[in-house]
């Protein structure tokens, strides 16, 4: 047994977490075609209950939001009572959980959207292909339609009404997905803002803009101490591009500082150390990952972050979609196990609520052993 910082209690806002490992959010495809989250969701998310608070995977906010095929959504009376099966299921097993908002803007594809429609983001500058789209198929990539302002003003209504949804599906809070090439990123960075507009890329104001508007609005409407934000300085996927994020991040972080915020959750970049140079504009609660285009973070990697103080809580993704009970395993120092690739992205059990527990009465010969990685 071991007695670490991960393994220890924290307040975030009301919320009294048992310890400070985050379940990070991870797209799974298990969404009926509607958006709808399928039974399964509420199993695995309860599964993982002993997470100090679960992220979900991202949800997209309206429609025109919809960056994929079975993604889910918050959009409908559907959705709400869907995603009420899975948070009234995680409170159940004692656990915490918040909906990640997730705007595709240019991500997307007229085969994967139920509008059929061609996405829109800051300016028309397509994602790198090919793309995956309805039915497990490849094809080339769209260019998207800028968004006019009328459309910038809907996305931050869209954004308000999801996380008002939220609220009502039983949520205990929400996190804006500014990260990893959706919309808010778009808007962040280099190569997808375009724009010369007061969206665009005049000014480093201009620039972070969009992202206050949206964070401002949604703390407003449903409490700033139930909004997070996640954000990914120089993150490269899906064909991103930040030539030098510190001086446009910090004047974000810097922005919204005060608005009182759950929490901000930062992915790190081995070009730019973000935990390290936005620690000082941030005085709230910081959530960190830094498993983002690595390997799978680690126990003791995880503990580092929380003893230098650049964190007071720390993100695991890999790690939680095989070993449901990951917090134990970690107070046990017991092995991980496995993750089963070929059904990470299918839309049944297989791959998702079969990981066995260490209570459970598998056997030794059941758990693949792996290093002790999130």
């Amino acid at each position: 047994m071991t007695n670490t910082l991960l393994l220890t209690p924290y307040d975030l806002g009301t919320l009294r977490l048992p310890n400070r490992i985050v379940m990070a959010p991870m797209t799974r495809f298990r969404a009926a075609e509607d958006g709808t989250p399928l039974p399964v969701v509420a199993e695995y998310y309860a599964q993982r209950a002993s997470a100090g608070l679960i992220i979900t995977e991202g949800i997209w906010p309206s429609r025109t939001g919809q960056a994929g095929w079975r993604m889910p959504g918050l959009e409908t009376p559907e959705h709400v009572r869907g995603w009420w099966a899975v948070t009234d299921a995680v409170h159940a097993a004692g656990g915490r959980i918040f909906a990640q908002l997730m705007h595709g803007g240019r991500q997307g594809h007229p085969l994967s959207r139920l509008t059929a429609d061609i996405p829109a983001g800051p300016s028309p500058v397509p994602v790198p292909g090919p793309v995956h789209v309805r039915d497990g198929g490849k094809a080339d990539p769209v260019s998207p339609r800028a968004m006019t302002r009328e459309d910038i003003r809907q996305a931050v209504l869209d954004h308000v009404a999801a996380a008002r949804n939220a609220i009502d599906a039983g949520f205990d809070g929400v996190e804006l997905h500014g990260a990893n090439s959706y919309l808010i990123h778009q808007f962040l960075a280099d190569n997808t803002n375009l724009r010369d507009d007061e969206y665009g890329r005049r000014t480093i104001e201009d620039r972070i803009r969009f992202a206050v508007e949206v964070v401002t609005a949604v703390a407003e409407a449903i409490g700033p101490e139930r909004t997070g934000l996640r954000l990914s300085p120089g993150n490269p996927q899906f064909g991103m591009e930040e030539a030098d994020p510190g001086p446009v991040y910090r004047a974000l972080v810097e922005a919204l500082d005060g608005l009182g915020l759950a929490y901000l959750h930062l992915t790190d970049n081995d070009r730019y150390p973000a935990l390290t140079d936005l620690r000082a504009y941030w005085h709230g609660a910081l959530i960190a990952n830094v498993g983002e285009n690595r390997e799978p973070t680690t126990k003791e990697e995880g503990e580092a972050v929380l003893e230098t103080g650049r964190a007071d809580l720390v993100s695991y993704g890999r790690a939680f979609i095989a070993n449901p009970d990951l917090p134990r395993r970690f107070e046990q120092l017991a092995p991980l196990q496995t993750i089963d690739a070929a059904n990470l992205y299918t839309h049944g059990g297989d791959g998702y609520t079969d990981y066995p527990r260490m209570d459970s009465r598998a056997t030794p010969q059941d758990l693949v052993v792996t290093s002790q990685a999130g």
